[in-house]
């Protein structure tokens, strides 16, 4: 049993990805973080005056400063309890705009 396909705890059903389920206050501070970089780049844009369908898009949004902390840190999810999902557990969260939610929720 020694060698390259020895079994380990993650070989014998132990979590691979380990996520906490809650974020920490550092990752929080980074997703804020990020959203108010993101605000910047949309403000730069607007003041410069080019104009294209993207830009009335992300001007509808909320700002960072706007938003609450259940929109900073959850999105909407049909499949979850309470149809809210940590921001964390969705894939490439970094990447995409999470600022809009279905009425109500």
């Amino acid at each position: 049993m020694f060698g390259a396909f020895r079994p380990s705890s993650v070989s014998l059903g132990g979590l691979l990805w380990k996520s906490p389920w809650r974020l920490s206050s550092t990752r929080k501070a980074n997703q804020r973080a990020r959203l108010k970089k993101v605000d910047s780049v949309i403000e730069a844009v607007r003041a410069s005056g080019v104009q294209f369908s993207g830009l009335t898009k992300a001007l509808a949004l909320p700002k960072e400063h706007e938003m609450t902390a259940k929109d900073k840190y959850t999105t909407f999810n049909r499949s979850s309890v309470k149809f809210r999902k940590s921001v964390h557990k969705v894939p490439k969260f970094t990447r995409l705009t999470l600022r809009e939610n279905p009425r109500g929720f």
